[in-house]
C-alpha cells in the first residue's frame, strides 16, 4: 500500500487539500483530526473535562468511533451516530487539542489509523502522522500557513455557513491551539525530518492541491 502523510497546524487547509488530492489519485482520505474531535465531542457531551487525563481515560470505555466512506467523503460515527457536522465547532476544536495530548486517547485511536493504511492507499492528515502514526509513509508533507491567513480562512468559512465569528478571537484561538499542539508532551506537532514543507499562505485552493500532487509525483 502507498501512504501519504500530511501534518500541519489547525486551519492550514490540510483536510480540504488532502481530500481533493485523494480524489485525484484514487486514494482513501483519512482525516485523523476528526477522530480526536469525535472523542472530544463525547467528553463534552458526557460532562468530562477534556484536559483531565484520568477522567478521559476512564470515559473511553464508552466511546466507539468508526469511519465510513461515502460519495460525499469521510463520515465519522460516534457510537453509531453520524457526528460529521457536530465535530466542527470551535468548542470541539479546543477540546480535541486537549484530549489529543492524552496518551491513552492516542493509543485508543492508533490501531484504527494504522489499520486503514494497511488496507488501502491513503492520504492521512493530522499532527503526528509522519512522525508517529505512519513513519514509513512514502511521502510526507508538512502543510502550513501563517496564523493570520488561517484565521482569515476560518472566518470566511464560518461566514459562508451563516455563523460569522470574530477575526481577532479566531486568531487568538488558532495561536492557542498551535501553542498546545507544539508543546504537548505526547507526539507534539512538528515536521518529520524527511517531510516536504508546503506553505499555502500565498496559494489559493487549487494551487495548493496542484503543489501537493506535484510533491507526490516527485517523491513517487
Amino acid at each position: 500500500m502507498f501512504a501519504i502523510a500530511i501534518d500541519g497546524p489547525a486551519g492550514a487547509g490540510k483536510s480540504s487539500v488532502a481530500k481533493a488530492a485523494a480524489r485525484a489519485l484514487g486514494f482513501i482520505y483519512v482525516d485523523t483530526g476528526a477522530l480526536y474531535r469525535t472523542v472530544a465531542l463525547h467528553m463534552l457531551r458526557s460532562g468530562v473535562e477534556p484536559a483531565d487525563a484520568k477522567a478521559v481515560e476512564a470515559a473511553l470505555a464508552g466511546v466507539a468511533v468508526d469511519l465510513r466512506h461515502a460519495p460525499d467523503g469521510q463520515h465519522v460515527l460516534l457510537c453509531g451516530e453520524d457526528v460529521t457536522d457536530e465535530i466542527r465547532t470551535p468548542e470541539v476544536s479546543m477540546a480535541a487539542s486537549a484530549v489529543s495530548a492524552i496518551p491513552a486517547v492516542r493509543k485508543f485511536l492508533f490501531s484504527l489509523q494504522t489499520g486503514m493504511a494497511e488496507r488501502y492507499n491513503v492520504i492521512m492528515d493530522g499532527r503526528d502522522i509522519g512522525t508517529v502514526v505512519l513513519p514509513n509513509a512514502q511521502v510526507k508533507v508538512f502543510l502550513t500557513a501563517s496564523a493570520e491567513e488561517r484565521a482569515r480562512r476560518r472566518c470566511l468559512e464560518m461566514e459562508q455557513k451563516g455563523t460569522p465569528v470574530d477575526y481577532e478571537q479566531t486568531l487568538r484561538e488558532i495561536r492557542q491551539r498551535d501553542e498546545q499542539d507544539m508543546n504537548r508532551e505526547t507526539a507534539p506537532l512538528k515536521p518529520a525530518e524527511d517531510s516536504v514543507l508546503l506553505d499555502t499562505s500565498d496559494l489559493d485552493f487549487e494551487g495548493a492541491v496542484q503543489r501537493l500532487l506535484e510533491i507526490v509525483r516527485e517523491r513517487s
